[in-house]
């Protein structure tokens, strides 16, 4: 028979094993409740179909993303990524973009750079002039499908995408409409001053700015003269990331102006994005040029005060754990506030405008 400090004993485990299971049960409903929230905030309202890219003798592996409901045609926004290894959806980072496009009415159409997600190539090898011909390439595709308005297909393309959307429009002179978002303009030019802005944002003295531009100084001479590799490591002494592979990207694109081929998109409605805290474009710079070569009316100029280059809210993406928080349980609230319906409106107000030119 027990005795009474060990029924008591008992009682207490027997307690302390309800608390545990009752804290279990309750950590199990919130996390199931986030699971929900998770899943339901990165559900959007439209339809995304993979999709095999076959036209002039190239495969892209991309994404055909489509309004929920109707059989089309629909009009198509082709997308033109930045810099870097960028697959379709860029990580997911696309969809709220899309899901704003698919309510507008329009189909959107990406794909994964070469290299990347198993697609044949590599990106780095390629030109300004190469991502323009494969995005046309791609547009040619896309006017064979039924559910592609072919009439009405436009550009979106952000930061590197600046030197390949007036490529592609000077290539297809059907092209409806442009969304540009933080363009770079001439590589010169955004090197300096993406270089300065990153040393200053991130605390960098007199002396180490002065330092940072006389090696890009060398960096500029040796590419000027077509210097290989291993001459610029020898000049410079640590790469500090430039491997040779982004040096061969360089060499073959640092040279490039969207001021040459900006004309192009003259009497085409475009929307030029631009942000506030942007390191990597000079915004002024941009504008300046943009106005200059592509003249009222059709040119529209936003600007989101609060928004960093990839027009993500500054608050949000000063902080890593606020960041993946964002992306994870509310990635429509990643971007600048009116970011995604301005992008609605634009393409939406194109219904009611006149044919191009």
């Amino acid at each position: 028979m027990a005795t009474k400090p060990q029924r008591k004993t008992s009682a207490c485990r027997r307690r302390a094993a309800r608390a545990a299971l009752a804290a279990l049960v309750a950590l199990a409903v919130v996390a199931a409740g986030l699971g929900g929230l998770v899943v339901w905030q990165n559900t959007y309202d439209l339809r995304e179909e993979a999709v095999t890219v076959r036209y002039g003798g190239r495969t892209l592996h991309a994404v055909l993303a489509l309004p929920k409901r109707g059989k089309g045609p629909f009009p198509l926004v082709v997308v033109a990524h930045g810099d870097g290894p960028v697959d379709a959806t860029h990580d997911g980072f696309y969809r709220p973009m899309w899901e704003a496009f698919a309510r507008a009415g329009y189909a959107s159409l990406s794909w994964n750079k070469p290299g990347v997600g198993g697609a044949p190539g590599d990106w780095l090898d390629q030109t300004m002039e190469d991502r323009a011909q494969e995005a046309a390439d791609a547009i040619a595709w896309a006017r064979q499908r039924p559910d592609v308005d072919g009439r009405r297909i436009g550009l979106w393309g952000a930061s590197q995408a600046g030197w390949v959307l007036p490529k592609i429009a000077a290539k297809d002179g059907r092209i409806r409409f442009a969304i540009a978002v933080s363009p770079a303009v001439n590589w010169h030019r955004q090197g300096r001053y993406n270089l300065i802005a990153e040393l200053r944002r991130d605390g960098a003295s007199d002396a180490e700015v002065a330092a940072a531009l006389r090696r890009r100084e060398t960096g500029l001479k040796l590419l000027g003269r077509g210097a290989t590799y291993e001459e610029y490591v020898r000049a410079v002494g640590d790469p500090q990331g430039m491997t040779a592979a982004r040096w061969r990207f360089v060499s073959k694109n640092h040279t490039a102006d969207a001021g040459a081929d900006l004309p192009a998109l003259r009497g085409v409605p475009v929307l030029l994005v631009l942000a506030g805290h942007d390191v990597n474009v000079d915004t002024a710079d941009t504008e300046a040029a943009y106005r200059r070569l592509l003249p009222a009316p059709s040119l529209r100029v936003t600007h989101y005060p609060d928004a960093t280059h990839g027009l993500v809210r500054h608050d949000v993406e000063r902080s890593s754990l606020r960041l993946t928080l964002t992306a994870l349980c509310a990635p429509r609230a990643l971007f600048a506030e009116g970011f995604l319906a301005d992008q609605r409106q634009f393409l939406s107000s194109l219904d009611t405008e006149g044919p191009r030119r």
